[in-house]
């Protein structure tokens, strides 16, 4: 396990915008509780909180990676619309104690679903 410090910087922020994930017309996920994740220089990433999130539309699949800084991530597809978006999704579902904050929470991958802030 790693800390988050000077040269990896983590943040974690509340989004204040409307968040919307959709796959083509449909809405997978919309909250007004989003976190922004910034990573060192990587792009920001919105978390959604899983109350907000179609889960019906989910699928866990066995896809598991690991994050020195945030611990394992578990994957789901998103099946709609007679389509299947393999591991579209993340989520660290027990983080390391420093990133505590995304549990709970999904992230989408942008070549995969459609992300926009809508308010």
């Amino acid at each position: 396990m790693k800390l988050p410090g000077p040269d990896h910087p983590i943040t974690i922020t509340q989004n204040p915008r409307r968040v919307r994930v959709t796959a083509g017309d449909i809405v997978i996920a919309e909250t007004s509780k989003a976190l922004i994740l910034k990573e060192a220089k990587y792009p920001a990433v919105q978390y959604v909180p899983r109350e907000d999130a179609n889960m019906a539309l989910l699928e866990r699949t066995d896809r598991v990676t690991h994050c020195p800084y945030k611990g394992d991530a578990s994957y789901y597809s998103v099946k709609a619309d007679g389509k299947t978006l393999d591991n579209a999704i993340w989520t660290y579902e027990t983080p390391f104690p420093a990133m505590t904050e995304i549990s709970g929470h999904l992230a989408f991958y942008p070549d995969k679903v459609k992300i926009e802030e809508v308010g």
